[in-house]
């Protein structure tokens, strides 16, 4: 017995080939004209923004370029991923969190380095025992626990 699933019923697109009886010569689902039409927009709202005139050659560059992108965009667009689950991961992929691969602050500069004018000058050394002979003070006092306890050698045989 053969099961058959629904997979089908998705593989068909809504595709809208133009009015009756004036049929366009290209395929191109309903999503991609709503996508299609906002982005030709921006396209020409940028094209102004940067100072190129409306004119033929500009509304043509700009159809093109429309073209492009709604191809790269309806690319990512299916039945299993809707168009908004597409532009809530391009926002949240845009806007997460990133390691910084450089450090923060710069170069080490001496323009924060205090210099007295004066060289600095040696101690007085006490004059209550003498320097020469005298054992140096131990490092740690005889009961502490930084000290270091040695056990005696093992025995090498019985």
């Amino acid at each position: 017995m053969r099961i058959r699933t629904d997979d089908e019923i998705y593989r068909v697109d809504a595709v809208w080939l133009g009015p009756p009886k004036a049929t366009f010569p290209w395929r191109a689902r309903y999503v991609a004209w709503g996508v299609g039409i906002p982005v030709f927009l921006a396209v020409l709202g940028i094209e102004r923004q940067i100072g190129i005139g409306f004119g033929f050659f500009s509304t043509a560059w700009a159809f093109v370029i429309t073209i492009a992108l709604t191809r790269i965009i309806t690319s990512k667009i299916s039945h299993e991923r809707p168009l908004g689950a597409v532009f809530t991961m391009w926002w949240r992929e845009l806007h997460a969190p990133r390691e910084r691969r450089t450090g923060t602050g710069g170069a080490a500069s001496a323009s924060k380095i205090r210099v007295n004018s004066e060289r600095p000058r040696p101690r007085p050394r006490r004059r209550g025992r003498s320097q020469r002979g005298a054992a140096p003070p131990p490092p740690y006092p005889p009961d502490s626990p930084g000290r270091v306890r040695r056990r005696p050698p093992a025995a090498v045989g019985r």
